[in-house]
């Protein structure tokens, strides 16, 4: 007798559907490659508008490195922001030595250097061109100096003047001598070039925000009846609005990087006529340049510049865009 049991089945195995977060980072990875491809079919004038955005960013870099150059300049000629001292002539060698010995003493000295007069007269003779007229001389007129390093940073003009004070009041010192005013013009040039750089490079990021948020209005306008459809099917404004992002951030990173080329390459050319106008002041000098830490914030500011600007783009005309 046959058995009227229905046989039995083998249990299918149906595929588990992916977890919320794999399929969050498999659409990123998604879009990250689908808006780079989207910047790749239009190659000219996705290049055209990165290297505006490049151009912007190489601006201020280059000002601020130049200005960093010039401040490493300056602390090469901190030996002229010394204070000269001269000493009584009628001091001897061995109490010249001793108020040096005792100077270097102090926490507010950083160096000190003896000039006795022999020297001096030797250095005039053989600077001045009146080795001749020096040799009719019965004796040495000049007296000894010290030149004194203070220990304070030369923007700290409060604290060198002190230092000139407290010096000049020795009994051994006729004259302190301390010139300072170049040294305040030059610094005073100097904050007002980084505060001029500060402006030009926050005018020079609102138009790459505004040069990326035209590019990305542009580009929802082109896909307008593509995001109708979307939203017809129930995407939301965040699915809709990620390639965009991404496409600002292709944008800024990759104007981050052709400005990163521009300001290397542009010190790369100055590299040797600077190197030989600092050769008639100093034995050496090396251009200050991007180095990994600078060329990092240069290329992750032109890429969030890109998403800032892509952001505020979609955001705006995202929501004028509605299903018929």
């Amino acid at each position: 007798m046959k058995s009227t049991m229905p046989p039995e089945r083998e249990p299918r195995h149906t595929a588990k559907p992916p977890s919320p977060t794999t399929a969050w980072f498999t659409h990123h990875l998604y879009v990250w490659f689908y808006s780079l491809g989207q910047i790749a079919r239009t190659p000219l004038p996705s290049l055209m508008t990165a290297a505006v955005i490049g151009i912007a960013l190489a601006l201020p870099t280059g000002l601020y490195l130049l200005l960093e150059n010039v401040q490493d300049i300056s602390r090469d000629w901190g030996g002229a922001a010394q204070i000269s001292l001269f000493l009584n002539k009628s001091l001897t060698e061995a109490q010249v030595h001793k108020l040096a010995e005792q100077l270097l003493q102090r926490p507010d000295i950083s160096t000190v250097r003896i000039i006795l007069p022999a020297e001096a007269l030797e250095e005039y003779r053989a600077l001045s061109g009146f080795g001749e007229a020096l040799s009719a001389l019965k004796e040495n007129p000049l007296p000894p100096v010290l030149v004194v390093q203070p220990a304070t940073p030369q923007t700290d003009f409060q604290a060198s003047e002190a230092v000139l004070d407290s010096l000049s009041q020795l009994k051994e010192v006729e004259v302190a001598q301390f010139d300072m005013l170049w040294l305040k013009r030059l610094y005073a040039m100097i904050q007002i070039i980084r505060r001029g750089i500060g402006i030009l490079a926050t005018l020079l990021s609102l138009a790459v925000l505004l040069v990326i948020g035209n590019t990305i209005r542009l580009s929802i306008y082109n896909r307008r009846e593509e995001i109708e459809i979307y939203k017809l099917v129930g995407a939301t404004d965040a699915f809709i609005r990620r390639p965009f992002l991404y496409i600002g951030f292709w944008y800024g990173l990759s104007g981050g990087l052709i400005a990163w080329l521009l300001v290397n390459l542009s010190f790369w050319l100055l590299q040797t006529p600077v190197k030989k106008l600092t050769a008639l002041y100093y034995n050496q000098f090396e251009l200050v340049t991007l180095d990994l830490f600078s060329s990092t914030v240069l290329l992750l500011t032109g890429a969030l510049l890109g998403l800032a600007g892509a952001g505020l783009a979609v955001g705006y005309h995202l929501k004028d865009i509605q299903p018929r």
